[in-house]
C-alpha cells in the first residue's frame, strides 16, 4: 500500500515537472515582435517613467494579450528611424499615429484603421485659418516626410503662383512640445498636426493657443484615419492578418471604444 502511494506521488511529481518544462518551452517558443514608436505623440504613444503608454500601445497589448505565438517588445526610437528600422527588419510593427499615404502604401502593409482624427491648425490668434490658402506666406515647423508636412509641400507645389507656405524642417528627435513652444513665442505663425494630439499637447503644457479643424479635403477617403504599419514581406502579411483579426475582435467586444474613451476623452 505504501509503495503504491509513493509510486503515485512520484508519478504526480514527474507529471508536474514535465508540464512545467513544457510550459517553459512553449513560452520560449513565442516569437518576439518588436514594436517601434517615438514615445512622443501623446495620447497615441508616450512614456510614463519606464512604462510604454498610449492608445496605440494599449491596442497592441490587447490584441496580443493571449497570443500563443507572439510576445511584444516596445522600443523607443526617433520618428525618422521607425520606418527605416521596419525596412531593415529591426522592427516588425510601426505604431505612431501613422496616417495613410500612397508612397507608404507602396512599401508597407497597413492595418485596419484603429482611430480617426482630423488635420488641425494651431495659432496664437483666435481667428485660426481653416483653409490651406489662408496659410500662404505664413511660417511653420515640421518633420520632413510626415503627412502634415507633405500636405503643405503639395500645396506649395500646386500653387506656385501664390506665396509659399514657409516650412522650417526640424529633427524628428525634437519634441513636439518644442514646436508648440516656438508657436507660442511667435517664432512661427502656425502648426498643423492631428487634432487629438495637438489639443492634448496644448492642454498638457498649458499653452494659450487656439485650434481649428482644417476644412480642406487634402487626400482621400482614408484621410484622418490612423494605422499600424508592417513591412511588405510574408511575415509582415501574416502580422497584418493577426492584427486585423484582433482589431475586429476589439471592435466587437467594445474594448476599442473603451480605449478611445480613455485616451481621446470621447
Amino acid at each position: 500500500m505504501k509503495k503504491t502511494i509513493l509510486g503515485s506521488l512520484f508519478l504526480a511529481l514527474v507529471t508536474f515537472f514535465l508540464v512545467t518544462i513544457l510550459n517553459v518551452v512553449s513560452a520560449n517558443e513565442k516569437k518576439t515582435i518588436v514594436v517601434a514608436t517615438d514615445s512622443d505623440t501623446k495620447p497615441f504613444t508616450y512614456r510614463d517613467n519606464d512604462s510604454f503608454k498610449g492608445y496605440d500601445i494599449d491596442v497592441l497589448k490587447a490584441i496580443f494579450e493571449n497570443s500563443k505565438d507572439y510576445q511584444l517588445e516596445f522600443q523607443t526610437t526617433a520618428f525618422s528611424s521607425i520606418l527605416t528600422g521596419i525596412d531593415s527588419g529591426r522592427y516588425q510593427i510601426a505604431a505612431n499615429d501613422f496616417n495613410y499615404n500612397s508612397d507608404r502604401a507602396k512599401k508597407y502593409y497597413f492595418s485596419k484603421p484603429i482611430s480617426q482624427s482630423h488635420y488641425a491648425i494651431a495659432s496664437k490668434k483666435k481667428s485660426v485659418p481653416t483653409h490651406l490658402k489662408n496659410l500662404s506666406g505664413k511660417s511653420t515647423e515640421g518633420v520632413a516626410g510626415s503627412n502634415y508636412v507633405q500636405v503643405l509641400e503639395n500645396w506649395n507645389k500646386n500653387h506656385d503662383n501664390e506665396k509659399p507656405i514657409k516650412i522650417k524642417y526640424v529633427s524628428a528627435s525634437s519634441p513636439f512640445t518644442q514646436r508648440i513652444q516656438d508657436l507660442e513665442q511667435g517664432k512661427i505663425d502656425f502648426l498643423m498636426y492631428d487634432n487629438i494630439s495637438l489639443n492634448q499637447a496644448i492642454d498638457d503644457q498649458g499653452f494659450q493657443l487656439y485650434t481649428a479643424i482644417l476644412k480642406d479635403k487634402v487626400s482621400h477617403k482614408k484621410e484622418g484615419k490612423e494605422y499600424l504599419l508592417f513591412v511588405k514581406t510574408k511575415e509582415g502579411k501574416e502580422l497584418q492578418r493577426v492584427v486585423n483579426k484582433g482589431i475586429l475582435k476589439l471592435q466587437r467586444n467594445g474594448k476599442l471604444a473603451l480605449l478611445q474613451k480613455k485616451y481621446f476623452k470621447k
